[in-house]
């Protein structure tokens, strides 16, 4: 076994370790996501963690590290007898981002249970990592069931596998450390809340830090043993320390005057539910135990929110998350114990201009501007917004000069636009797909390992065996050949890539703050549904990628929001372009079905023959059956109907700003039209 980096040897990143050894201190904070960059030493902290931790005692020969103390009276392997425990190191369990479900929770031998009605479970990840770490590199990009069943597990404290009438429980505790680039895309809110503290890393930018960190890494690598033991020492007193605030964590007191300051403190910052103010109180009792105090303070309360709110007052995917530190100061201030001199009806007339206070920041992530994201308007002249309508500067006049982005319209709930058929992508909420969870639709013959059993066809196909296989009693004779795989259909994420035109007709009467509040929408509903995001942009004489296909739709809204316009409108070049990106993404991922969405007023201009080139431009995407629709953005009391003869070149179908919105007149969700089903 390799030896993992020490704990105590990484250079800087404070939160990190802060928020690891807090955990350490007390499972109950539940677990930490890490998020940051790549190559910030999540995963050595992480794995170095495991070392510092104490060691188990667990029931001999218990597959589910029963305690011998208090074994778990449902455990599969038990009931156990009394008898000594042995000591092991606890573990640390990683979830590979491909694994399955039958690997995370465990499996049952089907054939077994029908022919001989026995339980015989294999046991998954879940169990193996029972009384030590739970590992999830890239937590980000694990399949939706697979964190819905990992985050149940980490907050009952056990795991149910259910399958065709045989149930098998057994206790799973861990201490759940999750890592992520958010890069790659987000967790959903709901999921986000479930972990109890989350910390923000990046590289160091002090010379000084950065080469001690390659300094020791190459030590490390030269000598891992030797780098390991000159590090014992440290290591050695980082453990007793642990051990010491665990043993006085039950004695530390957590008072109705700090209570008070962390149930003002959520209210404040609007956060959903109490799973935030019970966290907080778990994080300022573990802070005050490792500090050697019995009794929690402010300055505990302060650094309990940095840690355990940035994740959870996140409104919508594109806010960043973050606390404004003054605001948390003030909330503090008003909610801690009053001094009887102070006359607490009037304001401070001479309030610190330096804001005073406790500059302890401790760990939590930087102070992040707690409003609106969308710029204010008017800072160094007027908005294009705010110029006379026949003025040079008027949004309204076309011209060929870039012109400054605009902020995005308010963002709206919008129709489902799904790609038709039946797909086998990943997982997600969008078109109708093969997957390993929803309704079952039919069976087959496995292909490989049985996953999902059909029982009455399995059933069906042994049935007619019974008297050629010599069956006495009253059990099923079930073969191999006789399993049936029960096949399913639910929802896939797909890829979505947007072709916006950033043209100068697109400035016209303020149309382009509408066509971002558009685009901006089909984001969110993106994220939602778990989609893969791509971004074109086209004007002037060029098309471009603003955005590779990822995950990370905040990155996509942070480029449309910095889009610029003006230009001629090379419609052919946007739609050529994309044809390359999908191009490309079938080879990369040729499972994942790509949509098409083209948000223009369906004018070209520039080049020879723009609009007969954008027609064969569209033609190329219907010949490879990409379903396809365009969000008309033409206004006005006169319209020439251009993206609706570009929406039928295309073989998909066309939908205006108005009709977008999912509570529009009119109502009916609209489908792509398949290519080839033209009009």
């Amino acid at each position: 076994m390799s030896t993992p980096y020490p704990f105590t040897a990484i250079v800087g990143q404070d939160d990190l370790r802060l928020g690891l050894l807090l955990n350490a201190v007390s499972p109950a904070v539940g677990g930490v996501l890490v998020r940051g960059e790549k190559g910030t030493a999540k995963s050595t902290a992480v794995r170095a963690l495991a070392a510092l931790m104490p060691e188990v005692s667990v029931v001999p020969g218990c597959r589910f590290s029963c305690d011998p103390v208090s074994p778990d009276p449902a455990c599969p392997d038990g009931p156990h007898a009394e008898a000594a425990g042995v000591s092991r190191p606890a573990r640390t369990v990683e979830l590979p981002v491909g694994a399955s479900e039958d690997r995370l929770v465990g499996a049952l031998d089907i054939e077994r249970a029908l022919s001989e009605g026995v339980k015989a479970f294999e046991p998954g990840l879940l169990a193996d990592a029972h009384r030590g770490i739970l590992y999830v590199d890239e937590v980000n990009l694990l399949h939706d069931h697979l964190v819905d069943l990992l985050l149940d597990a980490a907050a009952m404290g056990a795991s149910y596998v259910e399958r065709e009438g045989v149930s098998v429980r057994h206790a799973a505790r861990f201490l759940l450390v999750g890592t992520m680039n958010p890069e790659e895309g987000e967790l959903r809110p709901q999921l986000l809340d479930r972990f109890g503290l989350t910390v923000e890393v990046a590289a160091s930018r002090d010379t000084d830090e950065r080469v001690e960190v390659v300094r020791r890494r190459l030590a490390y690598d030269d000598d891992p043993e030797g780098f390991a033991a000159r590090w014992a020492e440290e290591e050695s007193a980082l453990r007793k320390r642990i051990a010491g605030a665990r043993a006085l964590l039950p004695r530390v007191v957590l008072g109705d005057g700090v209570l008070r300051q962390i149930a003002a403190t959520c209210a404040a910052f609007e956060v959903d539910g109490m799973r935030a103010d019970i966290v907080m109180a778990r994080t300022a009792t573990a802070l005050a135990a490792w500090a050697g105090r019995e009794e929690v303070t402010a300055d505990d309360v302060r650094q309990a929110a940095l840690l355990a709110l940035p994740h959870r007052r996140r409104r919508n995917p594109f806010d960043a998350p973050g606390l404004d530190e003054d605001k948390l100061d003030q909330t503090l201030d008003e909610a801690g114990p009053q001094d009887g001199n102070d006359d607490d009806d009037q304001p401070d007339p001479d309030p610190d201009p330096d804001g005073g206070g406790n500059d302890d920041g401790g760990g939590g992530v930087p102070p992040q501007a707690d409003g609106d994201r969308t710029p204010p308007q008017g800072e160094g002249g007027d908005t294009p917004s705010q110029a006379p309508e026949g003025s040079p500067d008027a949004p309204g006049r076309s011209t060929g000069a870039e012109q400054q982005p605009v902020a995005s319209a308010e963002p709206f709930r919008t129709k489902m636009l799904s790609v038709p058929g039946l797909g086998e992508g990943a997982a997600g909420r969008r078109s109708q797909a093969r997957t390993a969870h929803g309704r079952t639709t039919g069976a087959v013959r496995p292909q490989g390992a049985l996953t999902k059993l059909h029982l009455a066809a399995t059933v069906q196909a042994a049935a007619p065996h019974q008297r050629a296989r010599g069956r006495s009693g009253r059990g099923l004779v079930v073969r191999r050949d006789d399993l049936r795989q029960a096949t399913r259909e639910g929802r896939e994420g797909n890829l979505v890539l947007f072709v916006v035109d950033a043209s100068g007709s697109m400035a016209a009467r303020q149309r382009m703050s509408a066509v971002k509040g558009a685009v901006l929408s089909l984001l969110l509903d993106a994220y939602q549904r778990r989609d893969k995001v791509g971004l074109v942009t086209f004007r002037g004489k060029e098309a471009e990628v603003a955005l590779p296909p990822t995950s990370s739709v905040d990155a996509a809204a942070a480029r449309l929001e910095s889009l610029p316009t003006g230009g001629r409108t090379p419609l052919a070049a946007g739609l050529l372009k994309a044809h390359d990106v999908l191009r490309v993404e079938r080879l990369r991922d040729p499972s994942r079905r790509p949509l098409l969405v083209v948000v223009t007023d369906g004018r070209a201009t520039g080049g020879p023959e723009p609009v007969a080139l954008a027609g064969r431009a569209g033609r190329l995407h219907r010949s490879e059956g990409t379903a396809s629709v365009v969000v008309d953005c033409e206004s006005g009391y006169v319209r020439l109907g251009l993206a609706g003869e570009l929406a039928r070149e295309l073989g998909g179908t066309a939908v205006t700003l108005d009709e977008l919105r999912a509570d529009s007149i009119a109502g009916l969700v609209k489908d792509v039209t398949a290519a080839g089903r033209a009009a």
